[in-house]
């Protein structure tokens, strides 16, 4: 354990619970020009401490700078991207509880390649919000109190935060 994290102390990121990625691609140097891209993602699993974090890769088409499976759905329900599993790190190690923010530090990108990023890598991350008329009413609800999460209206602008109802009598 660092020092610093005894006592959280850095600005913004000790505050609320922070994801924090670092990203990078990967290709070898010229002379390999057969080998394929590797593309890694390390983040913090256990906030607020800043040593204990995870590695996830994986290999990618021959001298490939992009990423392009951040997020891999398989169905509706199941992705197996290189984010799923640092995600739920941190879900699971926090409680349950989402991050407030997320901070992303990608590495090795050159000025010539910064819409690409925005273009590929980012609109990986969905930007849309949760459907209106979206309940959650399992798992993460109380188990024994009659309460359920409903996100009712589509938002307009930012991130839509459902609400949490609670049913006193039905």
């Amino acid at each position: 354990m660092l020092e610093i994290e005894q006592t959280p102390s850095i600005p913004v990121v000790s505050k609320v619970p922070t994801v924090i990625l670092r990203m990078n691609a990967s290709f070898g140097s010229p002379e390999q020009f057969d080998k394929p891209s590797i593309a890694a993602v390390v983040s913090f699993m256990k906030w607020p401490l800043i040593s204990s974090y995870r590695a996830s890769g994986h290999t990618q088409s021959l001298k490939l700078e992009m990423i392009y499976s951040l997020v891999k759905p398989v169905s509706r329900k199941m992705d197996e991207g290189i984010l799923r599993k640092t995600f739920l790190d941190f879900y699971t190690s926090l409680g349950k509880r989402k991050p407030d923010q997320i901070i992303i530090f990608r590495d090795a990108v050159s000025k010539s390649e910064f819409n690409q990023v925005l273009n590929i890598e980012l609109d990986q991350g969905s930007p849309d919000n949760v459907s209106p008329g979206t309940i959650i009413d399992n798992k993460i609800c109380h188990p024994r109190n009659n309460d359920f999460y409903l996100c009712a209206h589509t938002g307009m602008t930012g991130t839509t935060r459902q609400t949490h109802y609670h049913v006193l009598l039905d």
